[in-house]
């Protein structure tokens, strides 16, 4: 099922958008796909960030305890 479009607006650098009009680039979309790569980058620092207490833990518990079943992994196929 395709999403939804919403129209909006955008304050933009007046140079920047004069180039990209003038090289036909697709405005919708490449504020999208930018769009996109933002809201992904905020997500992993939240999750890093919401979880970096357990991260740190689990870290030091390796540091202290060596990773579990370290004498059964398989390093190489």
């Amino acid at each position: 099922m395709p999403s939804q479009r919403r129209a909006t607006s955008m304050t933009l650098d007046a140079a920047l958008l004069d180039e990209a009009r003038a090289l036909g680039v697709n405005l919708s979309r490449a504020a999208e796909e930018g769009l996109l790569i933002a809201v992904k980058a905020e997500r992993k620092r939240r999750w890093a960030e919401d979880n970096a207490e357990f991260i740190r833990d689990y870290n030091e518990w390796i540091a202290e305890n060596g990773i579990p079943n370290s004498d059964i992994r398989i390093t190489a196929l």
